[in-house]
């Protein structure tokens, strides 16, 4: 069971990740997309942890632009956001799939926070609203362009998505993937031991 669990958790995440692309079916930025390539990164091996929700996101980025925006295939800042995706990837392959539930949820959000950020500084360099101040990067972090929905409301939603759609897959991870034995070594795993205290202190 648990090997084919394995060989079916790539495939059930990107279909998800792309399902969740199609406009009108989530809110303006909340998507799974954050929280399935933070999981690639911790869950998938080798290089499939990168090709994989890259490639994913590549794709559906491209049909979207010529079926739903009809937009230039390629933009500026659809590299950044491929950019942006590889370092949520990046920063799941800093974690095992032996690491707790909260831990990696907090990976999660961080991963939320990073892209956020990554994407919304990318949009003050080159949207030409923004003062090129530091007044202009927070406005661009917090209030956004006028008449247009606050950037806030952006960051609240890739924020929860983030959180909920993270905390579901590394639940599902753990409840059918780790067998007992496995969840009790994990446990060991966060456990330090007495010698160690005075390094765990330092952390």
């Amino acid at each position: 069971m648990k090997e084919k669990w394995t060989r079916l958790l790539p495939a059930l995440l990107m279909l998800v990740f792309a399902l969740s692309r199609i406009p009108g079916v989530l809110p303006q930025n909340f998507s799974a997309a954050y929280a399935l390539a933070f999981c690639g990164g911790v869950y998938f091996t080798g290089a499939m942890a990168w090709w994989l929700p890259l490639g994913t996101l590549f794709a559906t980025d491209v049909l979207l632009n010529v079926f739903y925006y009809h937009e230039p295939v390629f933009s500026g800042y659809m590299l950044v956001k491929t950019l942006s995706f590889a370092a949520l990837v990046g920063l799941g392959r800093l974690f095992s799939p032996r690491t707790n539930w909260w831990k990696l949820l907090g990976g999660g959000l961080l991963g939320a926070v990073l892209f956020y950020f990554i994407t919304n500084t990318a949009s003050w360099l080159n949207n030409p609203a923004y003062a090129k101040t530091l007044a202009g990067w927070i406005q661009a972090l917090t209030t956004g362009v006028p008449n247009f929905p606050s950037t806030w409301e952006f960051f609240r939603n890739t924020l929860l998505s983030g959180g909920l759609f993270t905390s579901l897959f590394v639940g599902a991870m753990k409840a059918t993937a780790e067998s007992p034995a496995e969840k009790t070594a994990g446990a060991r795993d966060e456990e330090p031991e007495a010698e160690e205290a005075p390094e765990e202190a330092k952390a």
